[in-house]
């Protein structure tokens, strides 16, 4: 099977193990649709999938392939809220925004697994939950006052002591965990793939390989063009987070990149699957270099980490997570990593998404600080009644704001690359 780029570490394992994409191609004509939007990942694909449930006509732009994006090479866990403890959102957004973005990322995960079942996504869904698991007592204090927050907020998590977590990891490695019962782990590419085939059975028009070269305002619409067609729509959603480039660079500096890869082991024997996350919850650890862990419908198991799967990093980070994985679950020491691919998280300066209104009816949300899935599938939905004049703006929880060049953004992401090049020379962490 040919890989996206002609690079097998950009999708690895999901590329492989994901039904096809449905068949597009590339605009080579003059069309006129009410919305078009700008990228076929979770946020975009959401947005033309609800404009269609809406009646509104759409076109999607893609200048790669669906998901070529984060949509395409996350780890796949579907978790409620966004990485900041629901204190953190309210103090950074204000008591009313911040309590209605709760509540409403809180309900996301539902509307993931709502529309996989809905228009029957194949996508390996597992809805048993998620576990942050503390590494020390220090990592334990962090999940047992994000536990009370959630709890307060009447959220179903619980704090899990170090046995009852060591039953769901297989691992005694963890100090404790925060079981979060509305999360679950999904395959990030087919469900992207899906969304797409969803939105074209309904109408939508999905064109890939098209890169827009340039937007006009022509007597009250826009006219967007690439290099063999055009779109002229009276509203643009510009939904390309991490991964824009040409016409809206504002949207990526303003992001600092964080790299993230992922490993891939073998299908586990049953006697091992059995023994390691049995439930198949997802989880991540407290380090300020996390690591991820999930399996997946066969029983592989996917671990990751910060780092960029290419130069020295490509040896670095494989030989540092055979060793991790070892100190996790000492009979898989020889266990064979099949499969790698990393790709990059849009990182904001206060770990909350990004509103723009980029111009007249064309805005974008983005910034989703390593939660894609959830987040994006329902700020898609916004943005698609917004569009189609369902809400107003003021109906989003988060303000309208300009887009911000971070300082230093450079330097930024290559600490992340290099560091974590540097922390993983020297053991396993754990």
């Amino acid at each position: 099977m040919p890989s996206m780029n002609n690079d097998p570490r950009s999708h690895g394992l999901w590329e492989q193990s994901a039904p096809p994409a449905p068949t597009t191609s590339s605009l080579e004509d003059s069309i006129a649709v009410d919305v078009v939007v700008i990228g076929a990942g979770f946020t975009g694909l959401s947005a033309a999938v609800h404009l269609r449930e809406m009646g509104v006509d759409v076109a999607v732009l893609e200048g790669e392939e669906i998901g070529f994006g984060g949509s395409g090479r996350n780890v796949g866990l579907v978790n409620a809220g966004l990485w900041m403890r629901p204190a953190d959102v309210i103090a950074g957004l204000g008591r009313e925004r911040g309590h209605a973005l709760i509540e409403q990322l809180g309900k996301a995960p539902g509307l993931v697994f709502g529309l996989i079942e809905r228009y029957g996504i194949q996508c390996e869904p597992v809805r048993n939950g998620t576990l942050h698991c503390a590494v020390g007592d220090s990592g334990y204090h962090e999940i047992a006052e994000r536990a009370r927050q959630w709890q307060a907020l009447g959220a179903p998590v619980c704090l899990l002591d170090s046995a009852a977590t060591e039953r769901k990891v297989g691992s005694d490695a963890y100090r404790g965990s925060l079981f979060d019962r509305r999360a679950g782990t999904i395959q990030p590419l087919a469900y992207v793939r899906g969304l797409a085939s969803a939105a074209l059975r309904m109408g939508a028009r999905i064109f890939t390989g098209t890169p827009v070269t340039s937007i006009s305002d022509e007597q009250g619409s826009w006219r967007v063009n690439a290099r063999e067609g055009s779109v002229r729509a009276d509203w643009v959603i510009v939904a390309t987070n991490a991964y824009s480039s040409i016409l809206w660079t504002a949207l990526r500096e303003e992001l600092v990149a964080l790299p993230y890869f992922n490993v891939a082991t073998r299908p586990l024997r049953p006697h091992e699957h059995a023994a390691i996350l049995p439930e198949r919850q997802g989880l991540w650890d407290t380090r300020k270099v996390l690591s991820s862990l999930r399996t997946d419908a066969a029983g592989r198991l996917i671990f990751g980490s910060v780092g960029a799967l290419r130069g020295a990093g490509k040896g670095i980070h494989r030989n540092w997570s055979k060793r991790a994985l070892a100190r996790l679950f000492p009979k898989l020491k020889d266990v064979e990593l099949v499969h790698e691919w990393y790709g990059q998280i849009g990182m904001t300066a206060n770990a909350i998404p990004r509103f723009h209104e980029l111009a007249r009816n064309t805005v974008s949300i983005s910034g989703y600080n390593g939660r894609g899935i959830a987040p994006g599938t329902s700020f898609g939905r916004d943005l698609a009644r917004l569009a189609a004049g369902k809400i107003a703006r003021t109906d989003i929880p988060l303000p309208v704001t300009t887009p911000q060049q971070v300082r230093l953004r450079a330097v930024r992401e290559a600490f992340y690359e290099y560091g974590s090049e540097i922390l993983h020379s020297f053991g396993a962490r754990l």
